[in-house]
């Protein structure tokens, strides 16, 4: 499978925030970035910049981080809109109505969702991980902008795919789509028992032979970021429109890692519209 290269690396915006932003995207049209576990005031397994309200951490902390967050990209917090990410395929077109939801308050996110799509210049999607893919997908042509969180259930129900299909709805041409597949857990760190394999086969068909490795002890390895480009590949996304940056998460990385750090923070795919009101 021969998929585009983007070029991405970790970098300081202009307030200071370290984070990981894709070549790609530098334009005048999407903002996009990606956080890492620096930068914030969590103490502790969330040290120090999670970002999420739903995993033990003060929510006071996590109020300041999402603060320190909305500065890097001079927003502000009432512009994100968050999602409950329950591990299906709900996907939620955002408005300028949603703005707000979850910034403040988990229990305001958006329900039963895993994908948030948007034409709304300004308002700020946010998707949450620590090792589950998180996916930016934008449309430069038609203005259509996607996150999507992917872990192995979501990839098995089509959360991906799904978000695509509510882009073409909404205009995009997936043949335009630029796709970017954030850090997630590497394969070589992700054992899964057949449950796992038995939903790849039965998705995939014959081709999660090429997803998923037996590995001793009756345990298998996933490759979720190949997973998501197939899925993202079968839909009309080009493969030099497709870049996947291959990072791991967990000690040594600058990414939360569930597995690995329970409990630990999390770590945000944050995407926006560039209107021309913004500077």
């Amino acid at each position: 499978m021969a998929v585009g290269v983007m070029n991405s690396q970790v970098r300081r915006t202009e307030s200071g925030l370290e984070v990981l932003r894709w070549s790609g995207f530098d334009d005048r049209r999407v903002d996009v970035f990606v956080t890492t576990r620096h930068g914030g005031v969590s103490s502790g397994g969330y040290a120090s910049l999670n970002l999420s309200l739903r995993v033990g951490d003060d929510d006071t902390a996590v109020l300041e981080n999402r603060m320190t967050v909305a500065k890097a990209l001079d927003a502000a917090p009432d512009d994100f809109v968050f999602c409950q990410q329950t591990h299906g395929s709900g996907v939620a077109t955002v408005t300028g109505e949603h703005r707000g939801r979850g910034a403040f308050s988990a229990a305001e996110a958006i329900a039963q969702t895993d994908a948030l799509v948007t034409t709304v210049p300004g308002v700020v999607l946010a998707i949450l991980a620590a090792d589950c893919l998180p996916l930016v997908l934008h449309d430069p042509v038609a203005g259509v902008l996607a996150c999507v969180h992917a872990g192995w259930r979501g990839t098995a129900r089509g959360v991906t795919p799904a978000a695509l299909a509510e882009m073409r709805r909404l205009g995009a041409d997936p043949a335009n789509v630029v796709a970017a597949v954030g850090p997630g857990i590497h394969p070589d760190d992700y054992q899964v028992g057949v449950d796992v394999v038995d939903a790849f086969r039965s998705v995939f068909g014959g081709q999660a032979d090429t997803l998923i490795r037996s590995v001793d002890g009756g345990k298998w390895t996933v490759d979720l970021g190949r997973a998501n480009v197939t899925q993202l590949l079968a839909a009309g996304v080009r493969e030099n429109n497709m870049h996947v940056t291959g990072l791991g998460t967990g000690p040594g990385t600058p990414f939360f890692s569930h597995r690995a750090e329970n409990p630990c923070g999390r770590f945000a795919a944050v995407a926006r519209l560039r209107g021309k009101d913004l500077p």
